[in-house]
């Protein structure tokens, strides 16, 4: 059987009985749930599930049935940019299944979820109709409170549904991709402009790393800053060297690394990298890891 893997990011992180539902939603359908990980000052949850494409799209139309009825962007405010209550909604090849796979389901789900909810719906990555809408930033820029300006302006009608924002979901984009990593580094300080000069010399549209995506917040909760990031390609970018890019900027600024966190699922060959690296072993390999060795010989 074919394995697809969803990621999608909902705007919800603080009420504990919401993103119950949505799981529930998800598992419901078929999907096999992988992880779910909540952010309160983000104000955003990530859910992770898998399964056939036929399976993956039952989930994610419940998970969209589920959420837009529970969520009003009109009352929502958090750290992270949105532009809908289901924010963005990607699909991943992960076995027997190809990205041209991905970009038919992400078509097929986002024509549905237009067609059943009169929401806009925007194609990106892999999916999208135009390069101006590959990436996800260029999409969401304005975010849900300048979403009716920006639908009205030439070239930015959605790829699926009415063109006028919906009252309280905003829009959602759903596109294909290749794995990625959501990856965020902690400053021990509340210098947010630091971490916005930092996250400037790290991205690759301001001429940092090709596969690094990053922004500057504030954590305001717990009075420091943060560097967050998407490395789109962990093996052509490697975390390690995300981290250490992002520890020396800090230090010009006279700033420490607090600590760093991966948000969602991460590819095992991504850490054990990192670990070989940091630890200076010499011609590794990931055959070397136990559970690999184990896997391989069944």
């Amino acid at each position: 059987m074919a394995i697809i893997e969803c990621i999608p990011n909902i705007s919800e992180g603080r009420r504990r009985e919401v993103l119950d539902a949505c799981a529930a939603a998800i598992q419901g359908a078929g999907a096999r749930l992988l992880d779910v990980k909540p952010d309160a000052t983000h104000h955003r949850t990530v859910f992770s599930y898998a399964g056939s494409a036929a399976e993956v799209k039952a989930a994610t139309l419940a998970l969209f049935d589920q959420a837009l009825a529970t969520i009003d962007l009109r009352e929502h405010s958090g750290e992270h940019p949105r532009l809908g209550a289901v924010d963005v909604v990607p699909f991943v090849p992960i076995e027997g299944a190809t990205m041209a796979d991905c970009v038919a389901l992400a078509t097929e789900v986002a024509a549905e979820v237009a067609a059943r909810h009169g929401l806009p719906i925007y194609l990106y990555e892999e999916a999208a109709s135009s390069p101006a809408r590959r990436n996800l930033e260029d999409i969401r820029r304005g975010e849900f409170e300048g979403l009716a300006a920006k639908i009205a302006t030439p070239g930015w009608a959605p790829d699926f549904g009415p063109a006028t924002a919906h009252v309280s979901a905003g829009a959602s984009v759903v596109g294909a991709r290749m794995p990625l990593i959501a990856y965020n580094i902690n400053l021990a300080t509340d210098r947010l402009d630091v971490a916005k000069k930092i996250a400037n010399a790290v991205r690759h549209s301001s001429g940092g790393f090709r596969y690094v995506k990053a922004m500057g917040l504030a954590l305001e909760d717990r009075g420091i800053v943060q560097v967050s990031m998407n490395l789109t390609n962990y093996e052509k970018t490697p975390i390690f060297r995300v981290f250490e890019t992002v520890k020396r900027e800090a230090a010009r600024y006279g700033v420490s690394v607090l600590e760093s966190e991966i948000i969602g699922l991460v590819p095992s060959a991504a850490l054990t990298r990192s670990a070989a690296w940091f630890l200076q072993v010499s011609d590794f390999t990931d055959a070397q890891v136990l559970e690999n060795a184990l896997r391989n010989s069944q």
